[in-house]
C-alpha cells in the first residue's frame, strides 16, 4: 500500500501545483484535484482493506499528505479532513467498540460510510464555531432525538470543503445535557443544510472553508458510534487526528517553499550567492527536522495511540511543523527577493499558506503551553491555560 499511495501522491502533486495559482487567486475550490484523488482511489486511503480501502497506517497517511501538500497545501488540507474522519472511524477495533459500548448496528453503519469512501465519497469536518473554536465542550450547536432520528441545529465555521463534500462530520451538544457531546455524519443535500460563502482568507484560500448552517434531521444511524457522548472520549483517544494530521500538511508546505525557491534562484542565476545557498541550507535542515518530528509522532501513534508520550510527540509535531513552515517560507521569500512577493508567484502563495499552520487547533502557543506543563510534571488536561477539548 505504502509504495502505491505514495507514488500516486507524488504523481498528482505536479498537477495540483499547476492549478494552485488560479484557485488561490479566485478563492475557488480545486474540483479537478478532488476528481484526481477520487479516480486514484485515495479517498479510501484510511479505509480498512476488508471494506475496499487501502488500509493505511497513520504514518502512511502522513507521508501521503506531505507529498500532496508539495503540490497544493489547500488540497492537502481538505484531504486531511476526510482522512481524519475515515481514519478515526477505521481505527475503532472490535475491542475498542466493545469498551465504548458501540452496538453492532452502529458498526454496520460505520462500515457503510467507510465503503462509500473507498468507492469515492469524501467527508468534511464541521466542528469549529465562532467564539468557541474547536473546543468540543464549548459548542453551541445542539441536537435532540426525534421520531426516527436526530435533529441538529446550529452554525459551524471553517468547514473546509463546504458545498463540495458528500457528507459532514458534525459535532454537537445534547439539548438536554450540555455535557454530552456527540458526532453525526450528515449527508450533503438535505433541506436545512446551507453553506454561507464566508471564506476569503490570507492563506489556504482554495479550501472553501465556509460557514455551514444546520437545521436538519438525520436518520438514527447517523449518530457515530450509536452511543451519545462519544465525541470527547474519541478526542482523548485519538488526538492525532485533531492535531498531528495538520502537521503532516505543513511539513509538506515547508518543503514546497524550498522547492519553489530553488527553482526561482536557478532561473534567476542567483544560486551562486553564498548567502542565498545558506538560507536554503538552513531551510532544508529545518524542514527535515520538522518532517522527522512528524514521522516520529506518526510512528508512535501507530504503535501506542493515546499514550501519554505519544501525545507529547503529537503536540511537538504540530508545534514544529506550524512554526517551521512559516519561518522557512519567510526565509525563502527573502532569498528570492522582491520579485517573489508579486501576486501569483508560487512563493507569495506559499508564504501565505504557510502562515496558517500555527493557527489550526491546537495552535502553536497552546501546544507549547501543554508541552511546558508536561515538562514541569503537570497535567495538561488540568493545568494548561486552555482546555484541550
Amino acid at each position: 500500500m505504502t509504495v502505491h499511495a505514495l507514488e500516486t501522491a507524488r504523481r498528482l502533486a505536479p498537477r495540483f501545483a499547476a492549478r494552485a495559482a488560479e484557485h488561490d487567486r479566485d478563492g475557488s475550490f480545486p474540483v479537478d484535484d478532488f476528481a484526481d484523488l477520487r479516480e486514484a482511489g485515495l479517498f479510501g486511503l484510511m479505509v480498512p482493506c476488508e471494506l475496499g480501502g487501502l488500509g493505511a497506517t497513520f504514518a502512511e497517511y502522513a507521508a501521503v499528505a506531505g507529498e500532496l501538500a508539495r503540490g497544493n497545501g489547500a488540497t492537502a488540507l481538505v484531504f486531511n479532513m476526510h482522512a481524519s474522519v475515515t481514519g478515526a472511524l477505521g481505527a475503532v477495533t472490535e475491542d475498542l467498540a466493545e469498551a465504548l459500548g458501540v452496538p453492532d448496528e452502529a458498526l454496520a453503519a460505520r462500515d457503510t460510510l467507510l465503503r462509500a469512501a473507498a468507492e469515492g465519497s469524501w467527508y468534511a469536518v464541521a466542528m469549529s464555531e465562532r467564539g468557541a473554536g474547536a473546543r468540543l465542550s464549548q459548542l453551541s450547536t445542539v441536537y435532540e432525538p426525534v421520531d426516527g432520528g436526530w435533529h441538529l441545529k446550529g452554525s459551524k465555521t471553517f468547514c473546509s470543503g463546504a458545498g463540495h463534500a458528500d457528507g459532514y462530520l458534525v459535532a454537537a451538544r445534547s439539548a438536554t445535557d450540555p455535557s454530552v457531546v456527540s458526532q453525526f455524519l450528515v449527508p450533503a443535500g438535505p433541506a436545512g443544510l446551507d453553506v454561507e460563502p464566508t471564506w476569503d482568507s490570507l492563506g489556504m484560500r482554495a479550501t472553501a472553508s465556509h460557514d455551514l448552517h444546520l437545521n436538519v434531521t438525520v436518520p438514527a444511524d447517523r449518530l457515530l458510534g450509536g452511543v451519545e457522548g462519544l465525541a470527547l472520549v474519541v478526542a482523548q483517544l485519538m488526538p492525532h487526528w485533531l492535531v498531528a494530521s495538520y502537521a503532516a500538511v505543513y511539513a509538506g508546505v515547508a518543503r514546497a517553499a524550498i522547492d519553489a525557491a530553488a527553482e526561482h534562484l536557478v532561473a534567476r542565476n542567483l544560486a551562486g550567492l553564498p548567502a542565498v545557498r545558506a538560507r536554503l541550507g538552513r531551510a532544508d535542515a529545518a524542514a527535515a527536522a520538522a518532517g522527522l518530528a512528524v514521522a516520529e509522532a506518526a510512528r508512535r501513534v501507530d504503535e501506542a495511540p493515546g499514550d501519554e508520550e505519544t501525545n507529547r510527540w503529537v503536540w511537538r509535531a504540530k508545534l514544529l511543523a506550524g512554526t517551521t513552515a512559516a519561518e522557512v517560507a519567510a526565509s525563502m521569500v527573502e532569498a528570492a527577493g522582491t520579485s517573489a512577493t508579486r501576486r501569483g508567484h508560487p512563493l507569495e502563495r506559499l508564504y501565505r499558506d504557510a502562515r496558517c499552520g500555527s493557527l489550526h487547533p491546537a495552535t502553536s502557543d497552546v501546544c507549547a503551553d501543554w508541552l511546558g506543563v508536561a515538562a514541569l510534571g503537570g497535567d495538561p488536561d488540568r493545568d494548561g491555560s486552555t482546555p484541550r477539548w
